[in-house]
């Protein structure tokens, strides 16, 4: 088991904060979201991670190291960080063949219980859901049909679904499903020259191979893109993980 963690960006909805440092490496109740994902991935026996990197790059390396225990940690440069979050992935395209690999966003505070029902998953591939959401439309929404993800994004919306709930930003990827994945990251680069998002090209994986659903509603987590949600992490969210024991 694999993971890669997408920390390139600039993070400019939290400017000023993150000028000189990486949204990342903002401290969390002592430890950052960098760090305490990475120990995280760690207890849950993840042999390799790979971080792409970008703005404040020689922060992150100097924060992460090369190991957390058994586990490797090793990093891929974006030098396009400012475009789109797809071009960070296709740097660390080679990874997702190399055998099950859980691609994370850099900027959630999560439980380790996350992970853990990720891992467990029958699915070989599997995105995890939380319907315990409130759409404003910043959401990226999960459609299911069945125990199967059909669908993405923040605006789309199927003609019909079993299940909707907020997506996580967490997909563990089958090695059987990468070449296919691959394939239209490359295609969705061509046609909008980088400045999309990763998940764009999920969403079309979704339509040609079985990705399940893991449902983890009920447990505390939050992602960080604006100050108020640092102030909600530190105050709400995190006295809830910890309470988990995680």
């Amino acid at each position: 088991m694999k993971a890669i963690i997408l920390a390139a960006g600039v993070a400019r909805r939290l400017a000023p904060l993150t000028d000189y440092t990486h949204k990342c490496l903002i401290p969390i109740g002592g430890h950052s979201l960098l760090d305490r994902m990475v120990s995280s991935l760690a207890d849950n026996g993840v042999a390799e991670t790979v971080i792409v990197v970008g703005h404040c790059q020689d922060q992150i390396r100097a924060a992460a190291g090369d190991c957390r225990g058994a586990m490797r940690i090793r990093y891929v440069d974006n030098p396009e960080y400012q475009k789109g979050s797809i071009l960070s992935l296709w740097r660390a395209r080679d990874i997702l063949t190399q055998g099950t690999t859980i691609v994370m966003d850099g900027d959630v505070l999560f439980p380790t219980e996350f992970l853990s029902r990720l891992i467990a998953s029958p699915h070989a591939s599997a995105l995890l859901l939380d319907q315990s959401f409130t759409d404003t439309g910043e959401e990226v929404k999960l459609y299911g049909v069945g125990d199967r993800v059909i669908a993405l994004g923040k605006k789309f919306v199927p003609q019909q679904w079993d299940v909707i709930g907020e997506g996580i930003g967490f997909f563990k990827c089958s090695p059987a499903h990468a070449p296919e994945y691959i394939r239209l990251l490359a295609e969705s680069i061509e046609q909008t020259g980088g400045v999309n998002e990763y998940e764009d090209a999920l969403h079309h994986l979704l339509g040609v191979v079985e990705v399940g659903w893991v449902d983890v509603t009920g447990l505390p987590w939050t992602e960080v893109d604006f100050v108020e949600d640092l102030r909600r992490a530190e105050s709400q969210v995190l006295p809830r993980i910890e309470r988990l024991g995680h």
